[in-house]
């Protein structure tokens, strides 16, 4: 025995399907088409210096910097948000942070820094390769850069020189939301780093 809905059943059935097919697509506070774009690839900038070169998002600002003490030498910053001078000195006693206060929602701070004192080797961390140079990386939810509301710490230590010798650090920090995005274009700047030295 076969069931057959009447025809005015069957139109509302369908009436009622198309409705839910545009609600479903069309509600909600456009996050999607937010997010559409931006996974689209951003404008890129370039970074030059006697030391270092890469590219980023041109949304990214690059700000240089003067050496903060005996092993706090910045090379550059890139921010989302303006930054200051990351070192006090009070009397005798020089003391660095970073050089944002906090980030923004959806902000970004990278550092790179060469640090004084030889080092005999890179540490802990995922091996990969910058600029034709060995180095780590230790990706972590919040780590040190939870000190300024950061989401994710991005840390690499790369050997410029062969070891024992003084080490450039990176270190992102990077605050959601759009954090999938935001670490994609870390990985970009770092495959596209070249030493001149």
């Amino acid at each position: 025995m076969e069931a057959r809905l009447p025809p005015r059943r069957l139109l509302i059935c369908a009436a009622a399907l198309a409705l839910l097919v545009v609600l479903t697509s069309g509600c909600g506070d456009g996050t999607p088409a937010r997010a559409a774009a931006r996974t689209k690839d951003p404008p890129l900038a370039r970074y030059s210096s006697s030391f270092l070169s890469f590219s980023h998002p041109a949304a990214w600002k690059a700000y240089a910097s003067r050496p903060g003490g005996l092993h706090f030498n910045p090379l550059v910053y890139l921010s989302t948000q303006p930054v200051h001078e990351p070192c006090s000195t009070k009397g005798k006693t020089t003391t660095c942070g970073f050089p944002v206060d906090r980030l923004e929602p959806g902000g970004v701070l990278v550092s790179w820094l060469y640090n004084g004192p030889p080092a005999i080797g890179l540490g802990p961390g995922r091996q990969i390769q910058v600029g034709g140079r060995p180095a780590r990386i230790v990706e972590t939810t919040g780590g040190i850069c939870r000190r300024i509301g950061a989401d994710r710490t991005v840390d690499v230590l790369v050997a410029v020189q062969p070891l024992p010798s003084a080490l450039v650090e990176f270190t992102a920090c990077l605050r959601g939301p759009g954090l999938a995005q935001d670490e994609s274009d870390v990985t970009a700047l770092l495959a596209s780093t070249t030493f001149s030295h």
